[in-house]
């Protein structure tokens, strides 16, 4: 018992983090124009989608010693693998004609890592890139922090590794600098960090400062939750670039950031929670076999639960709100049984302002307009209950009610079986 307990909590959790994902993501070679934009030094970087636009891209760039990297929205990319199986999605070229023979291999094809699951993610662009030769590599960052309940800035000299492991092993190795969410960070107080850092001369340690205040500059702005710069680095040139960097973008800041919007690639996120979001659903894919819809995201992660304890695992989690229509709940019930691993559907509602009848409507319609075959546990709680359970039952469908959580929960999980 007290594992199944672990296990639900364990469920809960993970899902109530996924649904309080409020960011966009952009791929790398979108993050070096931004950059770019606002003054920011990095590497030479052209994207191309197609291998002959690759070979093009490649004979202009003035040297044939680049870098061609997969765009795809994942990390892990230099170790991933494609589905068709080619290895890498970060390699060294030395000529325009290999440039376009690797970009051949990765466009088009899908690109699979530690971060992508098995499916994998579609290659649909590569990034080429001049090589600039690191001396040393710093970590910097730019994030809210809950502990200052403002911005900070975040930089290490031990760059190009996982920062977690940098700041389990050694804190001390991490500087966190306040920043006004007004004024921003000042240059006196840029020049410090990058001192901090190790920056010797008066050049680099200017350009490292100005590149703090930029970061700055962009994360308000362009209403970003996180930019991450790893590695920045020093090159043996004497110049300091942002070699990698990843964003994200607050999502409710769409309706005043749509250049920054348009650039969302719906080819790297989950098609269901694509088609969800055009509902207005808040839907996440996971992996089990038994669908569910529920009206709040607390009664959905407490649904969950009661699953995970009778051994059943949940195939998503879906929250239809409060003010859902029968049209809606219809939506919910095509991209529910869209995915095959779907055993068994649990319609859990407690109507409170959301009107139980209203679900029952969009229930009985979905399953006669789909022809249904998956078993389907209802429980119906709340407002208009009596009419939605008597609408149930002159439907004629195979339903199975159930006014007790715990045994609903527990026959939509032998269903599933």
């Amino acid at each position: 018992m007290l594992t199944s307990l672990r296990k639900a909590g364990s469920l809960a959790r993970k899902t109530a983090s996924a649904g309080q994902r409020r960011y966009l993501s952009i791929h790398e070679y979108q993050s070096m124009k931004l950059l770019n934009d606002y003054g920011i030094a990095t590497p030479k970087s052209i994207p191309a989608k197609s291998p002959q636009e690759a070979y093009d891209v490649a004979s202009k760039f003035g040297t044939d010693k680049l870098v061609i990297k997969a765009q795809v929205l994942a990390g892990g990319r230099g170790k991933g693998k494609f589905d068709n199986g080619f290895q890498g999605g970060v390699h060294m070229v030395e000529s325009p004609k290999q440039a376009q023979e690797i970009a051949e291999k990765m466009i088009g094809a899908k690109l699979i890592t530690k971060q992508t699951g098995a499916a994998g993610r579609i290659c649909n662009a590569v990034m080429l890139a001049e090589r600039r030769q690191p001396e040393h590599e710093y970590y910097v960052a730019v994030l809210n922090d809950r502990t200052t309940q403002g911005v900070v800035l975040v930089a290490s000299a031990q760059g190009g590794m996982n920062i977690e492991e940098v700041a389990a092993k050694d804190p001390e190795a991490i500087i966190t600098t306040p920043i006004s969410f007004e004024k921003g960070l000042s240059k006196e107080e840029a020049l410090e960090v990058a001192k901090k850092l190790g920056f010797k001369d008066a050049a680099t340690q200017s350009e490292a400062a100005d590149t703090f205040i930029n970061l700055y500059r962009i994360f308000k702005e362009k209403d970003a939750t996180q930019i991450e710069i790893n590695p920045m680095a020093l090159t043996t040139d004497g110049h300091v670039l942002c070699m990698d960097a990843k964003f994200g973008f607050d999502d409710n800041a769409e309706f005043r950031q749509k250049d920054v919007f348009g650039l969302r690639d719906v080819s790297q996120e989950e098609p269901s929670e694509v088609e969800a979001q055009k509902a207005n659903l808040n839907f996440i894919k996971l992996d089990g076999s038994i669908g569910c819809l529920v009206n709040g995201a607390g009664l959905a992660m407490a649904t969950m639960d009661v699953l995970s304890l009778h051994g059943g695992n949940p195939a998503n989690f879906l929250d239809v709100g409060g003010g859902a229509t029968p049209e809606t709940v219809k939506k919910a019930f095509e991209i529910i049984v869209s995915d095959p691993k779907v055993k068994s559907i649990f319609i859990n509602i407690f109507g409170g302002i959301m009107r139980c009848d209203y679900i029952a409507e969009g229930v009985i319609k979905a399953a006669k307009e789909l022809n249904l075959s998956i078993p389907l546990v209802v429980r119906l709680k709340g407002t208009k209950e009596a009419e939605a359970k008597q609408m149930i039952k002159e439907s004629g469908l195979t339903i199975i009610p159930f006014d007790s959580l715990d045994e609903a929960a527990e026959q939509a999980v032998k269903l599933a079986a």
